[in-house]
């Protein structure tokens, strides 16, 4: 299995209500619940006058490649592999595929390498 390495740098958020998402650039991610707003972004798109909480310097993986629903144990088996390795992951799922951010990039890649991930790197735009 294929790990793509994003470019950018992301911050998770919790925001006091719902941003305007037509200003923010790149990749990102919004959740809604009964509980909380949060929003996954880059970092120079966090919109800081709604912004709550802000945890910066957090790099994305992918897998690469789109993932059928009947596919059980991907993000489970990443997650226990840098486990293993004591690095904590925040995860995020798409219909297509899974992400995993990490704060330690290098570590997190030395990690899945040695657990027989294949590692690219790519640029989010």
């Amino acid at each position: 299995m294929t790990l793509q390495i994003l470019s950018d740098k992301f911050s998770v958020s919790k925001l006091s209500r719902m941003p305007d998402l037509s200003t923010i650039d790149g990749i990102y991610f919004t959740a809604c619940t009964d509980r909380e707003i949060s929003l996954v972004c880059g970092e120079s798109s966090v919109p800081l006058d709604i912004a709550l909480r802000v945890d910066s310097g957090w790099r994305a993986m992918r897998i690469k490649g789109e993932l059928d629903f009947s596919l059980v144990g991907i993000l489970s088996a990443i997650s226990d592999a840098l486990a293993s390795c004591k690095i904590s992951v925040f995860a995020l799922s798409t219909y297509d595929t899974d992400y995993v951010l990490v704060k330690d990039i290098a570590s997190a890649r030395a990690c899945l390498e040695s657990a027989g991930y294949e590692i690219e790197e790519l640029s989010c735009r």
